[in-house]
């Protein structure tokens, strides 16, 4: 490992180089002339040599000074502009974490809309359910579901969970569905979600006990989803999250109840970040957003959680 002398008098010394003038080292870097000499001082004699000799009223560089002084100010210069990288890149780049469904389904297809009104901003976008410690991590933002934020982050509110049951045209018209009873009846896909429990139990006047739980399990509203497209049995989903697919007349709601989750979205990033440009242009677009896509709101996503 090669041993360099201490940095401060190294950039000490370089501004010194730069300037040629104590004075206006001393100045740009917020030191004292005395401070300066002392740093030059300390540089000399641990490499046990000069580097500035008096000459009149003024300090000017050895010849050992002027043969190290380019590489110097050449390695101060590089160190400028790795760091500058660093900073135009943090600056342009927006990394957000979202989860499995809400990105593939709600975000995604959205994003463009973010891109045309800030085109000077790159955006990544990390699908994933884990929760990450954004205060050490990568990512910028964070979109969650969760019933209450996290402490020590920024949250915003962005919707509610809304769940029904949804399915095929196709599956419906050969299995038909005239009350939520019948749903015991037909094909439930990831019937032992808690999300049927949810909605099951929401019903006052039906009997649910003795449901079966058997059939396929899937690990994501995603993929329910699809499944229920191609007609393989009916999805308990959270409509939002397959408007376009209920637009196209790809999936129907068979009943009008709807029973909300406990969790909601978030949008979450540490304090430190707050004001940083692309979080402030992030979290304005998002929430206007988040408003435009409900509409007259028929699944009351934007309603306030009971604690909130």
């Amino acid at each position: 490992m090669r041993r360099i002398p201490p940095l401060a008098a190294i950039r000490v010394f370089e501004a010194a180089s730069r300037h040629g003038n104590f004075s206006r080292a001393a100045e740009e870097l917020g030191l004292t002339q005395a401070a300066v000499s002392y740093q030059m001082k300390l540089l000399e004699e641990r490499l046990g040599a000069s580097l500035f000799q008096r000459q009149g009223r003024g300090m000017v560089l050895t010849d050992l000074g002027r043969r190290i002084a380019p590489r110097v100010i050449d390695a101060f210069t590089s160190l400028g502009e790795a760091f500058a990288i660093a900073e135009t890149e943090n600056d342009s780049v927006l990394s957000i974490t979202a989860p499995r469904t809400f990105a593939t389904n709600w975000l995604s297809g959205r994003l463009g809309n973010f891109h045309a009104i800030r085109p000077d901003l790159s955006v990544r976008l990390d699908v994933s359910d884990q929760m990450v410690d954004l205060a050490s991590s990568e990512f910028d933002v964070a979109i969650r579901g969760t019933s209450a934020p996290p402490a020590g982050l920024v949250a915003h509110f962005l919707m509610r969970m809304p769940v029904t049951p949804l399915a095929s045209p196709a599956f419906l018209a050969a299995h038909p569905l005239r009350t939520p009873a019948d749903l015991l009846t037909v094909t439930r896909l990831s019937p032992d979600d808690d999300w049927w429990d949810l909605w099951f139990d929401s019903l006052t006047d039906l009997d649910s006990n003795g449901r079966t739980h058997t059939g396929i399990r899937f690990e994501s509203q995603v993929l329910e989803g699809h499944a229920a497209i191609a007609g393989h049995g009916v999805a308990i989903v959270s409509p939002p999250m397959f408007q376009a697919a209920i637009d196209a007349g790809l999936l129907v709601q068979p009943f009008d109840h709807i029973a909300t989750y406990r969790n909601a979205f978030w949008l979450l990033y540490p304090e430190h970040k707050r004001n940083q440009p692309k979080v402030r242009a992030l979290r304005d677009w998002l929430l206007d957003e988040v408003k435009r896509a409900a509409g007259d709101d028929p699944y009351g996503i934007l309603q306030p959680l009971p604690d909130l």
